[in-house]
């Protein structure tokens, strides 16, 4: 079984960097305190990690 995260958009996207908002965007978050739960692979970490100031993560 592969683990998950769940991540939480808790903070605005507006004023961020260009890159930062497309990552956001990848990772499926669309509006303020929307949630995804992720599959907890490396890629998915380092974009959590790039975009970390506006997430908040828990384990699922």
């Amino acid at each position: 079984m592969s683990a998950n995260v769940k991540v939480t958009l808790v903070k605005s996207v507006i004023g961020t960097q260009q890159a930062h908002r497309d990552t956001v965007k990848g990772l499926g978050l669309r509006k303020l305190n929307s949630s995804r739960v992720l599959v907890d692979t490396p890629e998915v970490r380092g974009m959590i990690n790039k975009v970390s100031y506006l997430l908040k993560v828990e384990a699922a």
